[in-house]
């Protein structure tokens, strides 16, 4: 549903410059067709590449353009913040309203009078997503974009901030069940190991297989783009498993298949994109590639 969100970015989204890649990192963790997804300031800085100030002033002009809307009263993982992208929500809605009886209707924007879906908050629990307590005392309440120091990776996850089921599907974007080959011994329940060490979980494995990353690279060009992502992080310091599992993915999705030619950053501007990707997805790994070209501003 992640790739639905992101298409929607990327068609109709009027963000531009760092809002627009607050917003696709956000989409990106869209579980399912509500377009609700957490994230820390500090995960968004870290996608972003941009400082800050600069993520904090892209939250305040998405939610003044009405492309995204905080949930103050929901909580994801480790109190991370709770975001909805509503047009998205009510794009996908009339998508699917349309497409039951014609699979091939053509379905018109969203328009500022259409109503955005209700919200099924039950939902969100299995994707760790829970009302917020203390919402009286919280002190990242006061602060609209976010908190100075987000939660740190670190910390043992909130008695009711994780996720409590097993109901989502393996290659659920926020589904961060991990496996205890990925678990270091650690007495506060903070699990964090080195890149070296990290094994690819069952749902990074289904992911590349149900995303075409798989049939794209095969297993020898899987392999070799596993080695490839160890090498380059050999020296960063210890992550969760989650942590190193979503960076895996976001490697494997912009890693060139072996032979073929480089994605390119603007449709038309290049070769097609690479079998077993969506138009979507062969954006997002193109602008990801990108942003790892040195700027010379570091």
């Amino acid at each position: 549903m992640s790739v639905d969100a992101r298409e929607w970015v990327w068609e109709h989204s009027t963000s531009r410059g760092t809002a627009r890649l607050v917003l696709l990192s956000i989409a990106d963790r869209v579980p399912d067709e509500q377009c609700v997804a957490w994230a820390s300031l500090t995960s968004l800085i870290e996608r972003t590449r941009a400082g800050r100030t600069a993520v904090r002033d892209a939250l305040a002009a998405l939610a003044k353009s009405g492309e995204l809307l905080e949930l103050e009263h929901l909580q994801g993982p480790q109190r991370t913040r709770v975001y909805r992208l509503p047009r998205a929500a009510t794009w996908l809605a009339k998508v699917a309203a349309a497409t039951q009886e014609d699979p091939e209707a053509y379905v018109e924007p969203p328009a500022e009078t259409d109503a955005v879906p209700e919200l099924d908050e039950t939902r969100l629990r299995r994707h760790g997503i829970w009302p917020r307590e203390g919402a009286e005392s919280d002190p990242s309440r006061r602060n609209p974009t976010g908190a100075e120091s987000d939660p740190s990776r670190r910390n043992p996850t909130p008695r009711r901030a994780g996720i409590r089921t097993q109901h989502g599907t393996e290659s659920d974007p926020q589904n961060r069940s991990e496996p205890k080959v990925n678990r270091n011994g650690s007495s506060s329940g903070a699990a964090v190991t080195s890149a070296a060490e990290w094994q690819v979980d069952p749902a990074s494995r289904t992911w590349a297989q149900q995303q075409g990353h798989l049939d794209r690279l095969g297993e020898e060009g899987l392999a070799a783009a596993d080695a490839k992502w160890r090498l380059h992080r050999a020296a960063w310091k210890a992550r969760s498993a989650g942590a190193w599992a979503a960076d895996w993915r976001s490697w494997i999705a912009r890693e060139h298949a072996p032979g073929r030619p480089n994605l390119y950053a603007l449709p038309g501007s290049g070769p097609a994109p690479a079998s077993g990707m969506t138009r979507a997805e062969a954006h997002t790994a193109a602008l990801l590639a990108a942003l790892d070209e040195p700027t010379g501003t570091e």
